[in-house]
């Protein structure tokens, strides 16, 4: 039987996009990252990688007879108002076998007071995805800052088709909090909607991810916090998952 800290462990990595968005990313790199995806019986929720790589990882997973979800990124990292760039990057990484897709909100545009742009670049992209393709709307709630912006934010992704609302890109100073996570599970409870929750930026331990998943919990429920709902996206969160499962 696994003690209580290894099987938080085991549920934690489940729910994990394990991340590789580095420009020096090579195809070393990402055979390295693919060969991660299981730990004993459990397997990452998915894995997410740039467009460039997920032929790459479609081939490793092929090799190796494994069925591990690949997520990608469009509109990444800055959040262009370029709706035909964000709809033509999309259309490729699709093309090119992801089965995922976390598309960056432009959320300056909407910090500039225009909801249009942003409801129009999630539908574009949803248009694509359509049921087949998951689709997860990064928006950057550490740079909205306010309550306010981040609930506008998420009810303008939601009301537009997003399969998924995502705190940040990891790519900005303050990436997930437990704050903006409280407000954004709190809006999709709210919307009475399907859509499910992705923390990704600096959760880096197994007892930070808990926290996490526990406020999931409170909110909307235990039955809500599956994979198909909750996601955490993350790099090095791996190795204190294979720290404790170890006993070390």
């Amino acid at each position: 039987m696994p003690s209580e800290n290894q099987a938080q462990a085991l549920q934690v990595l489940s729910y994990v996009d394990l991340t590789s968005l580095n420009n020096d990313d090579d195809k070393a790199t990402i055979e390295s990252l693919c060969a991660k995806v299981t730990i004993g019986s459990q397997s990452v929720a998915a894995i997410c990688v740039f467009p460039e790589w997920v032929a790459t990882a479609q081939a490793y997973f092929e090799k190796h007879d494994l069925s591990i979800p690949i997520a990608t990124v469009t509109n990444f990292p800055d959040g262009s108002t370029n709706i035909e760039r964000a709809a033509a990057e999309t259309e490729r990484a699709i093309a090119a076998g992801a089965h995922e897709i976390d598309v960056v909100l432009p959320y300056r545009a909407l910090l500039n007071g225009d909801e249009s742009t942003p409801a129009e670049l999630v539908r574009e992209c949803k248009d694509i995805c359509g049921d087949e393709v998951t689709l997860k709307v990064i928006i950057e709630s550490g740079e909205l800052k306010t309550q306010d912006a981040i609930v506008a934010a998420s009810e303008i992704a939601i009301a537009n088709g997003a399969d998924f609302i995502k705190t940040s890109t990891g790519k900005v100073e303050t990436n997930a909090t437990l704050s903006a996570a409280q407000t954004m599970l709190g809006v999709i409870k709210a919307s009475g909607s399907d859509c499910g929750f992705k923390a990704a930026g600096g959760i880096r331990t197994v007892e930070e991810a808990m926290q996490y998943i526990n406020l999931a919990e409170e909110i909307l429920g235990k039955d809500w916090v599956t994979p198909e709902h909750f996601r955490i996206g993350a790099s090095s969160l791996l190795k204190d998952v294979q720290s404790i499962l170890d006993n070390r």
